[in-house]
């Protein structure tokens, strides 16, 4: 990997956790990207520690000491998570065709970077494929022999897309609506269980009572009909999990501080695009307990 150079802008989302920021940080040095795009949320009212923790947040971006374009989205006030993070991939993605994204609890592997420059430019133009993801959750089983697999789990821990995906998201999900009747859920998802569970997890989100983003990315890739790539080996940890993660409270999740490994290159590629029902129904099990 000495010769790898990563030319694919990152996007990195902060708030006002300093310890785990310097940590995703330091391995987004260690890439040192061409182009860093910072989104960072504001303050919370009634939380007084938040104005010096966000500063000092904000403050470790200013340690970029290699060749980079840094581009900053800095909210004045607080927005949450759920229009924090919309807004922010929107502006995101209205600067650049396709990107790395990371939050500031989720810690990547060092070949997650190529890995996922790697496979933005094999699908660029394969509209079946909207989301790369860096986390693997079969705790060390091997579902393939390739290096990576086929998914309609949508992981956003540590991942990539493009523009041309992303335009399709909506975080009011209007159309949810018009597809939640019938039998769309359990067509896509194959079992019936699962289609209840996914029911009520976007008709929840719909009505607003979640404050998230990712259902409704989840709502956008399956409305699509696409496929999520995982990698055969988990590249991303997320170190957020704790009484200051805002959906990640439970420190003893089995997917808290997963670890990780390294991806091997050449890239082997999976000769067919068919998702793994294997995989994906362990994954579903994950959901169905509360784990994930």
């Amino acid at each position: 990997m000495d010769d790898f150079s990563l030319t694919t802008p990152v996007a990195f989302f902060i708030f006002n956790r300093p310890d785990t920021t310097t940590r995703v940080f330091e391995q987004i040095r260690q890439a040192k990207p061409a182009k860093l795009l910072v989104v960072a949320d504001g303050p919370r009212v009634g939380q007084p520690a938040d104005g010096a923790k966000c500063a000092a947040t904000r403050a470790i971006i200013d340690q970029v000491d290699w060749d980079c374009e840094v581009l900053t989205n800095y909210a004045d006030v607080n927005l949450g998570c759920k229009i924090r993070m919309a807004t922010g991939l929107d502006w995101v993605f209205s600067t650049v065709d396709e990107a790395i994204i990371l939050e500031h609890d989720t810690l990547p592997h060092p070949s997650f970077f190529r890995y996922c420059q790697e496979l933005l430019e094999h699908y660029r133009d394969d509209k079946r494929i909207m989301t790369i993801s860096g986390c693997n959750f079969q705790f060390g089983r091997r579902r393939t022999g390739y290096s990576y697999y086929f998914s309609r789990c949508v992981h956003c821990w540590g991942w990539a897309t493009w523009r041309r995906a992303w335009q399709y998201y909506d975080v009011g999900m209007v159309l949810w609506p018009e597809v939640a009747g019938g039998g769309w859920l359990a067509s896509v998802l194959s079992d019936r269980a699962a289609a209840a569970y996914w029911y009520r997890i976007f008709e929840l989100t719909y009505r607003g009572y979640v404050n998230t983003w990712d259902y409704q990315w989840v709502f956008t890739c399956w409305s699509q009909n696409s496929l999520t790539i995982i990698p055969n080996v988990n590249l991303v940890a997320n170190i957020g999990f704790g009484a200051e993660g805002i959906h990640t409270t439970n420190c003893c999740s089995r997917v808290a501080n997963l670890p990780t490994e390294p991806m091997n290159f050449p890239l082997r590629h999976p000769p067919f695009m068919l998702r793994d029902t294997v995989a994906d129904d362990f994954t579903q099990q994950l959901y169905n307990t509360g784990e994930m």
